[in-house]
């Protein structure tokens, strides 16, 4: 019988600014499981979610708000939700269910991937077959890690109206309503794949929007974030909006653009707030004031894109996120620059690298990272740090390692990305000055870092990096990267790994 998941729908539009097991899958397997013992990641039977997710104040520089506290404002933060890709897709144990057997394999689903070395790099972290309906208790835990992380809700991107992606935005509904009323999905269109009518389209949302969780203002208006909304023309978006007044729903149209500033004029009428999904490389971020000041010049709200980096073997393609600098500028832009809500672009999309959700190469690091951002965005204030604590990024392989023994087809730095760099990035955040030692590979580095947040560049080298924050002679924190970086590569691998002294 032939495996059929869900089908990714690929975006090949979206700039970032989107059976048998072969003998390789087999091997893939057992280092999995390796994998997993050597992180510490444990599952937990009780409720088939890794330990090391569930929120630990301990495991944070910082004691996050409470979510009453978080959520008592008008500044909003919600997660981009990307379907194909939930915590499992069959059931299995980690070493061979299907990602492990066909996404992060070269050989895997008939060798449709082979060309670039698999369709994956990352996972979701690995959850435990579990009885009953395991389906939704596994989008339960999505939304309760990011429920506990600050994030007020998802855009779940809708990229079907029938199917199993559709079945997963119904589920992922009734997860958030199961696990916390006050979390909200927004129903995002995404028209790089609906292709559609207007009025199919609003019919189908209304059947979304009977949920109480699909999120509506405080006016009863349903938001609505099509994904590209410039694939139709305000016209189309108005006969849209007027059968969902048929159903008695009133529309917020909250588009995304790929192209903002050619759009914004031509949709205001019709639009409560706008997106752009945003660039994904450090050095490109210096449109976003702009991009903001006209939003608001046109009387709309701005949901600033914030992301963590973008590769994409399957595309050819990758950014260069210059290790948490893509993250931390844009969060920055988001705070200064006066958004009003902000959207992780993404959640989970794997096959564009771009993940925030806990994931086996990064641990909760992006999302910790996020966490302390995201209190300054909603408060106003800048979190107190309370606990040393150092997040280590860097690659596993070099950009300049030229082939890759198993993969024919290379990924390519996009046009106009910052400079392609091999470094390690030691983020501290320190309750007062310290010193800090740092092996990479065999070469020893030496510092004395700032109180507050400082991030440390330093040449990246084969092996592993050691991290170790000393004061007054005690060790304030200590990590070690958990996979070495190598000279030589079966596949390309690009995403930055990260790694946290907390967890």
């Amino acid at each position: 019988m032939t495996e059929q998941p869900a089908r990714p729908a690929r975006r090949h539009g979206r700039p970032s600014g989107r059976r048998r097991r072969s003998a390789l899958g087999a091997v893939f397997g057992l280092l999995l499981i390796g994998l997993i013992a050597g992180t510490g990641l444990a599952l937990d039977r009780e409720d088939a979610a890794p330990r090391a997710e569930r929120t630990n104040t301990a495991a944070l520089p910082f004691d996050l708000p409470a979510a009453g506290v978080l959520r008592d404002g008008p500044h909003k933060v919600f997660a981009h939700y990307f379907p194909p890709y939930p915590l499992s897709l069959d059931n299995q144990p980690a070493a061979h269910d299907y990602y492990a057997r066909n996404y992060l394999t070269p050989q895997g689903e008939q060798g449709k991937h082979a060309a670039y070395g698999g369709l994956l790099r990352d996972r979701p972290l690995p959850v435990s077959p579990s009885d009953g309906d395991w389906q939704l208790a596994n989008l339960e835990t999505e939304v309760r890690t990011a429920r506990d992380s600050g994030i007020d809700g998802f855009t779940v991107d809708i990229l079907s109206l029938t199917g199993a992606n559709r079945q997963r935005v119904d589920m992922l509904l009734r997860a958030a309503l199961r696990v916390d009323p006050g979390f909200r999905i927004v129903l995002m269109p995404d028209m790089t794949s609906l292709h559609t009518d207007p009025r199919t389209l609003a019919d189908q949302l209304a059947l979304l929007a009977a949920s109480p969780s699909a999120y509506r203002l405080a006016d009863g208006r349903l938001v609505v974030s099509p994904f590209k909304a410039e694939a139709q023309d305000p016209a189309w978006w108005g006969r849209f909006t007027a059968r969902l007044l048929d159903h008695g729903i009133g529309t917020a149209l909250v588009p995304v653009f790929l192209d903002f500033r050619a759009n914004a004029e031509r949709f205001a009428p019709l639009s409560y707030a706008f997106s752009s999904w945003g660039n994904r490389s450090y050095t490109r971020q210096d449109n976003v004031p702009g991009d903001i000041q006209l939003a608001h010049a046109l009387g709309k709200k701005w949901m600033q894109a914030v992301s963590v980096q973008d590769a994409r073997p399957n595309q050819g393609i990758y950014d260069e996120a210059g290790n948490t600098a893509t993250l931390r500028s844009t969060w920055n832009h988001a705070i200064s620059d006066g958004a009003d809500w902000v959207q992780l672009t993404t959640w989970n999309d794997y096959s564009e690298g771009s993940q925030f959700a806990p994931s086996l190469h990064n641990g909760r690091t992006y999302l910790d990272i996020s966490s302390y951002y995201l209190t300054r965005f909603k408060t106003g204030a800048w979190p107190r740090i309370v606990r040393d604590t150092v997040y280590v990024t860097s690659r596993v392989q070099f950009t300049d390692g030229g082939g890759a023994s198993l993969q024919p087809r290379l990924m390519r730095p996009r046009p106009g990305t910052a400079q392609p760099r091999d470094q390690v990035e030691l983020l501290t955040y320190l309750t007062a000055p310290a010193a800090v030692s740092a092996r990479v590979g065999t070469v020893p580095h030496a510092y004395r870092a700032p109180v507050g947040v400082y991030a440390q560049d330093m040449p990246l080298s084969p092996g592993r990096t050691e991290v170790v924050i000393r004061r007054a002679g005690d060790t304030a924190a200590a990590v070690t990267t958990r996979y070495p970086a190598r000279r030589t590569a079966t596949v390309q691998d690009l995403q930055y790994y990260a790694v946290s002294s907390g967890r």
